[in-house]
C-alpha cells in the first residue's frame, strides 16, 4: 500500500503519490445561493498517480515546478494554493520547493489538481512538522476546492455539500476499470451550467452497499452521473467514446465527474485488458489520439 504521507526524500523532504479518481455516482440536489450545486457523489481513488517531491526552504519562499507544459506554477496552481493555505492556517514561516510530475490528464474529470493539492497538504504536514490530523487538514482542504478534502483519505468517499463534506466508506475489494481520455477537455463550469436538476434525485445508498459487499455486478447496475447528458451534449465525441466502451459489454460505462474521461467497469483485470484492446481499435478509426488506462480502485485505509 502506498503511504498517504509519502516517503522520505533526503533529510527533511518528502515524495508523495497523488492518485486520480473516478465518480461512481454523482447526483445534483439543488442550486445553492453561493452558485455551487448541492450534490452527492461517490469518489473512488485509482492507481493512476501524479508525483510531488517537496523539500523545505528556510527562506520562507514557495517555489513550484512542473514537467507538463501549460500547467501554471504560481498562485493559480492548486498545489501552490494548498501550501499557502496551510501556512496561513497554522502560522508556518518555512517555505518549500515542490516538483510536480503529471501523469493524470488535465480537464478529464479525474481530479488531478485536487489530488495534487491534498497530497501537498499531507506531505507538507510532515515536512513542516505540523503533526496535524486529517480532521485538522480538512477545513484547509475545503477552502482550496470542492474535491480536495476527499483526497485526504485513502479509499472511497461519500461527499456531500458542494463536495467538501467527506465520509470514508468501506469497499470490500478493488474494481477493475478501463479509462479513456479523449483528445479534448470539458469545462466543469460549462457542464454544470447546462445540467438539469432532477425532480426526484437518484439515491446512492444501494451503490454504497454494493461497494461494501464487493458486488461488482450490482455496482455496475447502480453507477450514475447526472452530468453525463450535458457533457455529451457539449461534446458529442465523448458520447461516441461511451458507446465504443459500452459495445464491449462491460458491467457499466460512465462519464467521470464533468468529463471528458469515460470509464468502463470490468469483471476482472483480464476483462479490463480485453475491453481496452478492443475499444482502442475502435477509437483509432473515429477518435484518434485517445489515451487508455487500465486501472484499479484503491480500498486501503490511511
Amino acid at each position: 500500500m502506498i503511504p498517504r504521507a509519502g516517503w522520505p526524500a533526503g533529510s527533511r523532504g518528502r515524495v508523495i503519490a497523488a492518485p486520480a479518481k473516478v465518480n461512481l455516482f454523482l447526483e445534483l440536489l439543488n442550486k445553492r445561493p453561493d452558485g455551487y450545486h448541492e450534490l452527492q457523489t461517490l469518489l473512488a481513488p485509482i492507481d493512476l498517480y501524479d508525483t510531488l517531491e517537496i523539500q523545505p526552504r528556510d527562506d520562507g519562499e514557495l517555489a513550484l515546478t512542473c514537467d507538463a507544459p501549460g500547467i501554471p506554477t504560481g498562485p493559480a496552481n492548486l498545489v501552490w494554493k494548498a501550501a499557502a493555505a496551510l501556512r496561513t492556517a497554522f502560522g508556518v514561516t518555512e517555505g518549500a520547493s515542490i516538483r510536480l510530475t503529471k501523469r493524470i490528464p488535465h480537464e478529464a474529470g479525474l481530479g488531478g489538481g485536487s489530488s495534487d493539492a491534498a497530497s501537498a497538504l499531507l506531505a507538507l504536514n510532515v515536512v513542516w512538522n505540523l503533526n496535524r490530523s486529517i480532521e485538522d487538514l480538512a477545513p484547509v482542504a475545503a477552502k482550496i476546492g470542492s474535491d480536495v478534502a476527499a483526497f485526504l483519505h485513502a479509499g472511497p468517499t461519500w461527499c456531500t455539500g458542494r463536495g467538501e463534506i467527506v465520509e470514508s466508506i468501506p469497499a470490500a475489494k478493488p474494481l477493475d476499470l478501463v479509462i479513456v481520455k479523449p483528445p479534448f477537455g470539458l469545462s466543469t463550469a460549462e457542464v454544470y451550467r447546462n445540467a438539469r436538476l432532477p425532480q426526484t434525485p437518484t439515491p446512492g445508498a444501494a451503490l454504497r452497499t454494493a461497494l461494501a459487499t464487493g458486488d461488482a455486478v450490482a455496482v455496475g447496475r447502480l453507477t450514475h452521473n447526472r452530468l453525463q447528458p450535458p457533457a455529451f451534449a457539449l461534446q458529442p465525441l465523448a458520447n461516441w467514446v461511451y458507446d465504443a466502451l459500452l459495445a464491449q459489454s462491460p458491467l457499466s460505462a460512465l462519464l467521470s465527474g464533468s468529463g471528458s474521461c469515460v470509464f468502463a467497469l470490468a469483471r476482472d483485470r483480464a476483462d479490463a485488458r480485453r475491453i481496452a484492446t478492443q475499444t482502442g481499435r475502435e477509437l483509432a478509426t473515429r477518435v484518434p489520439d485517445c489515451k487508455l488506462f487500465v486501472v484499479r480502485t484503491l480500498v486501503g485505509s490511511r
